[in-house]
C-alpha cells in the first residue's frame, strides 16, 4: 500500500564528490545514476559541477538540460555559498554579499533550478535585501538548518524573525538531517580508531553521546583521563555530531523548501545507525511536506583512508530505503 504524502525523492550532486573529482563520473553520469534510481530532483554544488562557475559558458548549460532531458530528470536546488573570505585581507562587505546572493539567483533560474540553499552563515539582512529579486525570479531562497544549528538555535531564530517579516514565501529553511544524530556514526568511530584513538575512551565518548552529555564535559573527562590527541579530537566532534528533535520542523514545514537528506553510510542491512529516518521520514508526512528528499552522502571522507569508496552504491541504498519508509511499491 502507498503512504499518501507530497515527498518527491531527489539526490544531492555532493553525493558523488569523490568520483568527480577523480574523474570516474562526468555530470551525465552523475545525473544517470540519480535518475536511474527514480529521484529525478538533481540538487546541484555548481562549483563542482560546472566549470569556471559563475563564468559558465552557454554549451555547458546546454548539455547540462540536454542531459537532465535524456534521463527524465529535472533541476531541483542551486547550493549557494557565501565566500565571505574571499579576500585575505578582509571581509566581504554587506553590497558584496548582497551581489554574491543575487549572482546566484540569476544562475540558479540560469540552469532552471527553482530553489537556492544559502549556508548558514549568510546573514539575514542579505537575505532579506535580496528578496524582490527572488520574488521577481520565481526563486526560493532557503537557508541550510545544519548542525551544530538546529531550529532553536539564537542564530535561526534572528533568521526566522527578519525574514519572516517579510511576509514573503520566497524565503524559509533546507534542513540538514545531520542535526538529527541520535547515535555517533561508526565510520567516525572507526577512522579515529584506525588513526590510533584509545578504545576505552573511545568507548566512553560513544557512551557519553548516548547519554547527551554537554561536549565540554566530555572534553575535560577525555583529558583527566589522559587521552591522546586522536581521542580529543574525538571527543571535539560531540560538539558538532548533535541530536535534536525532529518534530520541531512541525512547526517551521510551511518554509521548508527542500531537504538535505544527509547520511553517512547505509548498512547492509539498509538503515543509517546515526540518523534515524525511520523516525524522521514519518514527521515530514504528517507534516504534509511538499519538497524533495535529497541524498547528500557525507561517509566518503571518514572511509577513504581504507576502503574503495562507492558513492554510487550507497546512494542506491539510501533511496532503497526512502522508498520503504514512503511506501513506494
Amino acid at each position: 500500500m502507498t503512504t499518501q504524502h507530497r515527498i518527491k525523492r531527489g539526490v544531492s550532486l555532493y553525493s558523488y564528490q569523490y568520483e568527480t573529482f577523480l574523474r570516474t563520473m562526468t555530470l551525465d553520469d552523475c545525473i544517470a545514476h540519480a535518475a536511474g534510481l527514480g529521484a529525478r530532483g538533481i540538487e546541484v554544488v555548481s562549483e563542482q559541477s560546472f566549470t569556471g562557475f559563475p563564468n559558465v559558458p552557454d554549451e555547458q548549460v546546454a548539455a547540462w538540460f540536454a542531459s537532465l532531458d535524456r534521463h527524465n530528470a529535472y533541476a531541483q536546488c542551486h547550493d549557494m555559498f557565501m565566500d565571505i573570505k574571499l579576500y585575505k585581507d578582509r571581509r566581504l562587505n554587506f553590497d558584496e554579499m548582497v551581489a554574491s546572493l543575487e549572482r546566484d539567483l540569476y544562475f540558479a533560474k540560469r540552469i532552471g533550478c527553482p530553489t537556492v540553499r544559502i549556508i548558514v552563515n549568510t546573514p539575514p539582512e542579505v537575505v532579506v535585501a535580496c528578496v524582490p529579486l527572488a520574488e521577481k525570479l520565481d526563486i526560493r531562497i532557503g537557508i541550510e538548518v545544519h548542525s551544530p544549528f538546529h531550529f532553536d538555535h539564537p542564530w535561526i531564530l534572528r533568521y526566522t524573525e527578519i525574514t519572516r517579516a517579510t511576509g514573503s514565501n520566497h524565503v524559509g529553511y533546507v534542513p540538514d538531517m545531520g542535526m538529527y544524530i541520535k547515535h555517533y556514526p561508526p565510520v567516525f568511530r572507526d577512522r579515529f580508531l584506525r588513526m590510533g584513538a584509545t578504545p576505552k575512551i573511545v568507548e566512553f565518548i560513544l557512551q557519553a553521546h548516548e547519554a547527551r552529555v554537554l561536549p565540554d564535559y566530555v572534553i575535560m573527562d577525555v583529558r583527566k583521563l589522559g587521552g591522546n590527541p586522536v581521542d580529543l579530537q574525538m571527543a571535539e566532534t560531540l560538539r558538532h555530531n548533535i541530536w535534536s528533535n525532529p518534530r520541531r520542523m512541525l512547526e517551521f514545514m510551511p518554509w521548508i523548501f527542500h531537504i538535505h537528506a544527509k547520511f553517512y553510510e547505509i548498512d547492509e542491512t539498509g538503515k543509517e545507525p546515526a540518523i534515524p529516518y525511520e523516525e524522521i521520514i514519518p514527521v515530514l508526512i504528517e507534516g504534509g511536506y511538499d519538497g524533495h528528499l535529497s541524498s547528500e552522502y557525507e561517509g566518503q571522507r571518514h572511509i577513504e583512508d581504507a576502503f574503495e569508496v562507492d558513492g554510487r552504491e550507497q546512494v542506491r541504498r539510501q533511496q532503497e530505503m526512502f522508498k520503504r519508509l514512503l511506501g513506494e511499491q
